[in-house]
Formats: C-alpha cells, sequence, structure tokens
C-alpha cells in the first residue's frame, strides 16, 4: 500500500510540474493527489504542505513563469522507505530548499504600506531617481524658476557645491522643510565625514515649518528628551499634573514624592508680588558733567512719563513700570522695567527701550548709544541685582506639612529638616559666596519644566534664583520658596511648538489669556514655584535620611550596578511604599 502511494507521490508531483495542462484537468489533478495524500500518513501531509507553501507563494508574491521550474525540483524523487521518520523527510525537505536556495532569485513585490525599515537610518532618501542633467541645465532651471523644487537631489547638490545655493537657505530653494533639512544633513556629512552620526540623529517626522525663521537656523534633526510628570500637585485650589523634560534619573519620581507630600497636606499657596521684564542699555556722555544731568533728568516723575509714552508706544502689551539708572564716570546704564503680558518680553522691551533711548536722545544730542544690552538687565548671567530688584516674575509659595506626613511620606522629623537646611541651605550657600543660591537643587525643576514648556533653557541662570527657607511650626513643617527672577512666558520663542505647546496645554496655560493678558504666564509662574516647592522637600527629605546616594545608586546608574548593592537599597524604609519607586534626585 505505502509503495504505491510512493508510486502515486511521484506521478502527482510530475503532474503539477506540467504547467501547460488545462485549467480543468489540473484542478481535477490536486483534488485527487489530496486524497490519495491525506491517506499516506504524516510524511505524505507534511509534503502536501510544503507544495501547498510554494505554490501560494509564487502565486501572490512571485514571478508565476518559474513556478514550473521550482514544482520540478520538489518532485525530485525522495529517497524514503517505510521505516522512515518524520524527522527524516524534514531532511530531504532541507535538500530540497537547498536547491531552490541555488535557483535565480524570484522577483518578489513588496508591500510599502507595511515596511518596518527605520526611515531615520538613513541620512536622506532621494526625491526622485531621474537622470542627473548637466550643470548649466540644472542652473538656468534654477534661476528661471527662482526654486530649485523640481530638481532631484543630486542636481541641488551640485548647485550648493558650487555656491549657487547657500546651505542655510535649502529648505525655501526646494520649498519643502523636511527635503531642505535631508539636503543639509547630506552637505554637512559629504563634507564633514559624519555619515555615521548624522545616521542616528533623527529628523523625519518633525514639523520644521515652525521652526523656521523662528526657532533654529542650519536645522539637520532634532533631539528627542524625555518627559516624565509629577503629580498631581495642588496649587491655589487646582490640581496639576506637572510635565518635566529631563534625562536625569530619579529627578520626576523625586519630584512627585514632594507633590504628594504636599497634595495630602492641603496644598500649595502662591503668590506674585511683581512682574516685570528687563533691558539695561548702555548709553556715553561726553563728560560726566552732561551723564549726571542725564542721570538726573530721568529720575525726575515728570520725565518718566515721556519716556514712558515712547516705551508704550510700541507694543500693545508692554507698560514700562519703572527705571533704575547707574552711572560709571561718563557711561550710564538704564534698567527698563515693562510688564510684557503672556511673553517672556524680551523682544517686547528691546522694541521700547530703542524708541525710548531715541526720545531721551533728542534732549542730550551728545549720548551715545554703546550696546541696547549692557549687561545691567541682566540676561543668562549670574547678577546681584536679579537676586535684589528682580526680573520677570518675583513669586513666592508656602505649605504647612504635619509632622506625620513628614514622617510616613519623607522619612524624616521637622526637627532634623529645619536643621539640615539652615546648614546647608543658608548657612553652606554663604560660605560659598552663592547669589540666589539658598536653595536644594531649584534648578533642576525650573531646566525640567521650562525645556518641556518651550521656555529658554539658559534663563535658567536667573530663574534658579531661590531662597528655601523651613521652620518648626508647632509640631509641623513650614517650607516656603522665594523666586524673584522667573523668566517665563506662554506665547512666542518655542511655546508655539507642538511638543511643547502640548505640555502648557496640560497646565491650562497655552496661549495668551483670553481675557486678563499676562494670567497664563503669572499661572505658569506660580506653578513652577510650588513645583520647585515640592522637589526642594523630597530632596531635603532625602539628604536629612540619608537616602541620595542610595537612591542614585539604584535609580541613576547604569546595568554595572552590582546586585548585592540593589538588594541592600531595596531593604531601606523609602522604598517600602510602593507608590514611589524613587526617594531623591
Amino acid at each position: 500500500m505505502e509503495t504505491e502511494a510512493d508510486n502515486m507521490l511521484g506521478i502527482q508531483v510530475t503532474k503539477f510540474a506540467v504547467f501547460n495542462e488545462t485549467e480543468e484537468n489540473t484542478h481535477r489533478s490536486v483534488h485527487n493527489s489530496i486524497i490519495h495524500w491525506m491517506a499516506g500518513g504524516a510524511d505524505h501531509i507534511v509534503i502536501l504542505i510544503i507544495l501547498t507553501s510554494i505554490i501560494v507563494w509564487f502565486w501572490f508574491f512571485g514571478d508565476r513563469d518559474e513556478l514550473a521550474s521550482h514544482l520540478a525540483l520538489a518532485s525530485k524523487p525522495l529517497h524514503y522507505t517505510s521505516g522512515n521518520s518524520v524527522h527524516e523527510t524534514l531532511k530531504n525537505i532541507q535538500h530540497i530548499k537547498s536547491l531552490t536556495d541555488n535557483q535565480s532569485p524570484a522577483k518578489i513585490t513588496l508591500n510599502k504600506m507595511i515596511q518596518t525599515e527605520d526611515v531615520d537610518s538613513n541620512i536622506i532618501p532621494d526625491e526622485n531617481n531621474m537622470e542627473i542633467r548637466t550643470f548649466d541645465e540644472c542652473l538656468d532651471i534654477y534661476k528661471t524658476q527662482k526654486s530649485a523644487e523640481k530638481l532631484n537631489d543630486e542636481e541641488v547638490l551640485m548647485l550648493v557645491k558650487s555656491n549657487h545655493i547657500k546651505p542655510y537657505m535649502l529648505e525655501k530653494c526646494v520649498n519643502n522643510p523636511e527635503r531642505g533639512v535631508g539636503l543639509r544633513r547630506k552637505v554637512i556629512a559629504k563634507e564633514n565625514n559624519l555619515t555615521k552620526a548624522l545616521t542616528e540623529l533623527p529628523y523625519i517626522g518633525y514639523d520644521y515649518s515652525k521652526v523656521l525663521g523662528t526657532n533654529c537656523e542650519n536645522v539637520i534633526g532634532y533631539v528627542a528628551v524625555p518627559v516624565g510628570v509629577a503629580g498631581p500637585l495642588l496649587v491655589d485650589d487646582v490640581f496639576y499634573q506637572v510635565p518635566m523634560a529631563t534625562t536625569e534619573g530619579c529627578l520626576v519620581a523625586s519630584t512627585n514624592r514632594g507633590c504628594r507630600a504636599l497634595t495630602i497636606c492641603g496644598g500649595v499657596i502662591t503668590r506674585i508680588v511683581d512682574d516685570g521684564m528687563t533691558r539695561g542699555p548702555v548709553v556715553r556722555f561726553s563728560s560726566v558733567t552732561t551723564a549726571s544731568e542725564a542721570k538726573l533728568w530721568m529720575d525726575n516723575p515728570e520725565n518718566f512719563k515721556i519716556i514712558k509714552s515712547a516705551f508704550d508706544s510700541t507694543s500693545r502689551f508692554a507698560r514700562l513700570t519703572k527705571l533704575l539708572v547707574r552711572i560709571a564716570g561718563r557711561h550710564l546704564f538704564i534698567r527698563f522695567t515693562a510688564s510684557t503680558g503672556d511673553a517672556m518680553g524680551m523682544n517686547m522691551l528691546s522694541k521700547g527701550t530703542e524708541e525710548s533711548l531715541r526720545i531721551i536722545g533728542g534732549y542730550f544730542p551728545d549720548m551715545e548709544v554703546l550696546s541696547l544690552s549692557g549687561n545691567f538687565c541682566s540676561d543668562k548671567k549670574p547678577a546681584a541685582v536679579n537676586w535684589i530688584e528682580g526680573r520677570g516674575k518675583y513669586v513666592v509659595s508656602e505649605a504647612i506639612v504635619p509632622s506625620k506626613i513628614v514622617t510616613d511620606v519623607l522619612k524624616t522629623t521637622v526637627a532634623a529638616l529645619v536643621d539640615v537646611n539652615i546648614s546647608k541651605n543658608l548657612m553652606g550657600s554663604a560660605i560659598a559666596g552663592s547669589i540666589g543660591g539658598n536653595n536644594a537643587h531649584a534648578a533642576n525643576i525650573v531646566t525640567a519644566v521650562y525645556i518641556a514648556t518651550g521656555q529658554d533653557p539658559a534663563q535658567n541662570v536667573a530663574s534658579s534664583n531661590c531662597m528655601t527657607l523651613m521652620e518648626a511650626f508647632g509640631d509641623d513643617l513650614y517650607v516656603s520658596c522665594t523666586m524673584p527672577s522667573v523668566e517665563i512666558g506662554t506665547v512666542g520663542g518655542g511655546t508655539s511648538l507642538p511638543g511643547q505647546s502640548a505640555c502648557l496645554e496640560m497646565l491650562g496655560v497655552r496661549g495668551a489669556h483670553s481675557q486678563t493678558p499676562g494670567d497664563n504666564a503669572k499661572r505658569l509662574a506660580r506653578i513652577l514655584c510650588a513645583t520647585v516647592l515640592a522637589g526642594e522637600l523630597s530632596l531635603m527629605s532625602a539628604l536629612t535620611a540619608g537616602h541620595l546616594v542610595k537612591s542614585h545608586m539604584a535609580h541613576n546608574r547604569t546595568s554595572t550596578l552590582s546586585k548585592p548593592a540593589v538588594q541592600d537599597l531595596e531593604s531601606k524604609p523609602c522604598h517600602q511604599n510602593k507608590q514611589f519607586t524613587s526617594c531623591v534626585s
């Protein structure tokens, strides 16, 4: 019976290999073959599956002209006896596969819609595969159409190399921001041997139209920064989930622990006590006599009205509130302070200051404007003037934390917190000669929130000025943060970019306030100050309890951390609360 089945197998395989039979006969052969094979045992069923797979593959994905040859190979006699196992049969099947692999490769059509190749693995995909035209033809097209949109990539690069297209103009020249960025990557890669480095820098899928002319020049890609969330944090009777963009492990978790402690105890109270962005130009006169006369003139309240009128005329939102004038020889440093609505306001200040100086110059013809910024602002530099006079939003926040929460959540005591805060944040900062640095790590929270919400990260220099105070309030803990120079806004700069705008929306402060200009920026400053308070409370508690190093070793290290250290760390009280996977930052 098995011998008869073997013969039938060879006959039927041969029939399948003959491709010129009519469709009706072929269908009948397939039907008969299936019946005989089903009766032939496991070996025949395996062969049936293999043959069916080959037919299906070539019918849907391969070249049908090659189907007959591959089936002929499959019909090659299999040397097995009735005693052969399925294992031996599979070995024969592998032999057939090796024979088919030696044939010319089949033409396979791939569905481009389901490809999983990493599009960012290329520096730039070619826009088209047109034959490259001559240099003169390309130049003529570019000059005639005043655009390189119709040129393929190699032709555009040819014009870049000849300096007819400036690299910084690529997006505009090809009328496609993403293609322009990709072309610039090609230029940079070829000229500087940076192909590998740029392969690892993503650029596809970003809306560069929102960046060009606003946020960045000579764009070659973007860097993704992880965004975590700390919260809920109760601030002025409103709950917030605070986005924080950072690459520092433990920071978000630590701040989150502080948020929990503060929310449980009733939340944080905040206030804005002053609001005014500054610009401080430096001007020079012919003598100290003229310089001193100009200073006295500007200090006069009546003349201030003249200056204010000129300043306010330059913007719908900028309003001059005060002048601070300092003299150094025949130089004057004039610090203009103005409210700026929901914008951080540097551009408004620059425009208003320029117009004000023009008016002042009319009263003092020998006044020479040396620089619109004379570092008396002071922007992005440590400066006592910002700590003393304030810049941007002057914010304070406070909370009273019950002793039980200090013990159960923060794992320390009120007395220990007060003691360490005095020794570290007050005495230690004084010994260091710090200006505005009477805090544990305010800059950590400020920078993380700034990156997430589209602020200028460099302005964390002044914005991180903070004094953290802790004192016993009966059995409980009173804690406050005072931040006199928070430079922040909800319109302008990076706030309009999609991701950053989404983070502002999380806080309910995206864009300008619909009814009261400036309220959104003020609220964002208050949320920031409250979040800093949470971060300060958690870190100071960790330092007091001795958890700082242990937490970082567990949560801010690579996989090289030894197993015994992790086991020892997991036994500590700080990790017994499952709601907090980390203690400190």
